[in-house]
């Protein structure tokens, strides 16, 4: 993919630091906000800290933490650190994601938490499942609410609220009923023995206030902090880089209030500020020279984001000269929108001697990508779309993926927990809140605890006969998994689970049902293949190995970034696009209700649509094209459009505008001919 993971100055760790970067790396005097404006080398920053820190400051690289936001952004910052300092010297280093720190102190403390060892996270579909289950149970809330009921709880767990608080702070019955939805939710969840996704920041910070003891032996184990993207933490994230720094304020963050883009998921910019009032001797450092955009990109995003309010001002500026003007183009409708942008991408890259992966299409909504397709598919134009679903992450994959895990694992109790009402058994959720609470006691799975004899004085009687009926059905699976043709099997299980009724009843259409259905015939294919092929070359092929096999290669495949020998032009949301570059942009859909999106005007959160504007804008290395459509197919109506507001934001000097009543033969002439060129050229001609 011809884009770059938070460009640093350049990607060769050992570039000269200029001035401004010198400073953040080596000020350690104290805490230091190091404000890092797009392109800036923030990464080089970062990870020349840690080496400097290691190798000129004594600190064992056991006590060096550095956290950031995804799996990606971590594995390149510990790469480079690697390029920078001997491997010995960086042995126990801490490079991770917030979660990934947040889970390992869940484990190191589990006995204080009360947990057994091997909890389960509950991803956000199990974490929905679950609610689903008890807003039925309690019939208060109907299940269409589901979304906002998991969105409140979310936030109330990155807002620290415990559920008693929330409760306390209701100010209707429907958000009562939310509120102690939220109290039986974790309730149950620690009768599982699990926690979900926000927990694992929420459960450390309680923690740590609740024991003063464990909290400094953790100051202890960390005797420096780095934070990258700290514009993106939220209210729980900062508490816990609170606690762990202390009163030693020895901590370096990164961020840039002008690329926070994340409120929708809990980010808060104001988290930059605050840093202000629990540290006062705070030292801000600005990164303001650019090495990745022209000057003239620069300064349209520089005037656009000056709308925004600042405590701290900053100015990019780049050495990578003036550039061309930002074409700025009005299409009659959608189509032919969509149209100009495909016949655009595939004259320009004739005349660039450009690859179609020096490309990007950017978006406001995954919605229209649809039409953008078409049009690159009808040029042959080639084409990736970033954040599409993995195979893996399919319910009907994930359901029967958690059967055969359960098949040769009976102590997955995430496993357990997924499939034991899919398809509904009729297990309640007070027989399995009962069930979890004796499996914590005793220190077993769920699996294990469902077989235990005393559990019969826990349970009643119905419910405890339907539990052991599952489990011996899975042991029988096991047995002739082990000692009969494995396709007849696994299409027995799926038959005997009636799996095919619970796909239509839960289904949109029938032709949906029979696509998922078709998804899990396929799985088992592979299934089927990795064990014949396991067999014949190895002699040693089963279940467990085809499972194990295919869960490995779906982690490795949602780790991999795209091939870079693949020439696509690449297609993403500008949420998505944040920290990568591409050559030559396309920002489309650059209207009213569009961006800024509608309901952010109506929530009056214009500034955040403005910082993704300026995400878009700061993507683009050498050009930059804003397109929009004078009429717009809505809701079955065709609407007439506004441009955006942000386009007046913009220097009109640096606009190249086009479709909004300038009449310029000329230039009309000569982007025929180019067009005619590149075709001829593709034609060898």
């Amino acid at each position: 993919m011809a884009a770059h993971l938070m460009s640093a100055i350049p990607s060769n760790p050992l570039t000269k630091l200029n001035a401004r970067q010198s400073e953040a790396v080596h000020y350690i005097d104290g805490p230091s906000l190091v404000l890092a404006g797009a392109g800036s080398g923030k990464t080089s920053v970062i990870t020349r800290k840690i080496a400097y820190l290691i190798e000129e400051c004594g600190i064992h690289a056991r006590n060096i933490a550095a956290l950031t936001f995804t799996n990606k952004a971590a594995r390149e910052m510990k790469e480079r650190v690697g390029l920078l300092v001997k491997k010995p010297l960086i042995k126990g280093l801490t490079v991770s994601t917030f979660h990934n720190l947040g889970l390992n102190i869940i484990r190191r403390e589990h006995k204080t938490l009360g947990f057994k060892p091997g909890f389960s996270i509950f991803d956000a579909e199990d974490a929905r499942s679950l609610l689903k289950e008890l807003m039925m149970k309690d019939g208060d809330i109907d299940t269409d609410l589901l979304n906002l009921v998991q969105s409140s709880i979310s936030n109330w767990k990155n807002d620290l609220h415990s559920p008693d608080y929330a409760l306390s702070r209701a100010a209707s019955s429907g958000e009562e009923k939310i509120a102690l939805i939220y109290k039986r939710y974790n309730q149950a969840l620690l009768a599982y023995n699990a926690v979900d996704f926000d927990d694992l920041i929420l459960i450390p910070a309680q923690l740590f206030m609740d024991h003063p003891d464990i909290l400094e032996r953790w100051q202890r184990s960390i005797r420096y902090l780095l934070v990258d993207e700290y514009q993106d933490t939220n209210s729980s994230q900062y508490l816990l880089v609170k606690l762990l720094v202390g009163s030693r304020g020895a901590l370096t963050v990164v961020g840039d209030d002008d690329q926070s883009i994340y409120s929708w998921r809990g980010a808060r910019p104001e988290n930059m500020s605050l840093l202000k009032i629990d540290f006062p001797n705070l030292h801000v450092i600005k990164l303001e020279q650019n090495y990745r955009s022209t000057s003239r990109i620069l300064k349209c995003a520089n005037d656009l984001i000056t709308h925004n309010p600042h405590e701290i001002e900053k100015s990019l500026w780049s050495e990578m000269g003036q550039g061309e003007p930002l074409r700025v183009i009005r299409c009659a409708n959608e189509d032919s929108e969509a149209e100009r942008i495909a016949t655009e991408i595939f004259t320009q890259r004739a005349r660039r001697s450009a690859r179609f992966g020096d490309f990007a299409i950017l978006y406001r909504g995954n919605h229209q990508a649809r039409l953008l397709e078409l049009k690159l598919q009808q040029h042959q134009i080639p084409y990736n779309i970033s954040g599409g679903t993995s195979f893996f992450a399919k319910t009907e994959i994930k359901d029967i993926m958690a059967y055969l895990r359960l098949v040769v694992n009976p102590d997955d109790d995430n496993a357990f927990l997924r499939i034991i009402n899919t398809p509904r058994r009729q297990i309640g959720m007070s027989t399995l809140e009962a069930l979890g609470r004796f499996a914590t006691e005793r220190h077993i799975s769920l699996f294990a605890a469902a077989q235990d004899v005393s559990l019969q004085s826990h349970v009643p009687k119905r419910s405890l006969e339907r539990i052991q009926r599952f489990t011996q059905w899975i042991l029988n699976v096991g047995v002739r998994s082990e000692n009969e043709d494995i396709s007849p099997v696994l299409r027995e299980l799926i038959e005997d689970i009636d799996y095919e009724s619970w796909l239509h009843q839960n289904a949109s259409s029938p032709k949906v049902a029979e696509r998922r259905l078709e998804n899990v015939w396929y799985l088992l294919d592979q299934i089927k293949f990795i064990i014949e092929r396991d067999d014949a070359e190895e002699g040693n092929g089963n279940l467990e190995s085809a499972i194990n096999r295919l869960m490995l290669r779906d982690m490795l495949e949602r780790q991999e970034d795209e091939d870079e020998s693949l020439d696509q032009v690449q297609m993403m949301t500008l949420h998505a696009s944040k920290g990568l570059e591409f050559s030559y942009v396309f920002m489309v859909g650059f209207e009213e209700d569009i961006l800024p999106h509608r309901a952010s005007i109506e929530e009056g959160n214009i500034e955040e649509e403005r910082r993704l504007t300026y995400v878009g804008i700061t993507r683009a290395k050498k050009v930059l094209h804003i397109s929009m459509a004078g009429k717009r197919r809505q809701f079955g109506e065709v609407i007439e459009t506004s441009p955006s507001r942000f386009l007046e934001e913009l220097p009109e000097e640096d606009l190249d505008m086009e479709g909004f009543g300038q009449h310029n033969p000329e230039r009309n002439t000569a982007r025929g001919r180019e067009t005619i060129d590149s075709l001829l050229g593709d034609l060898g001609l």
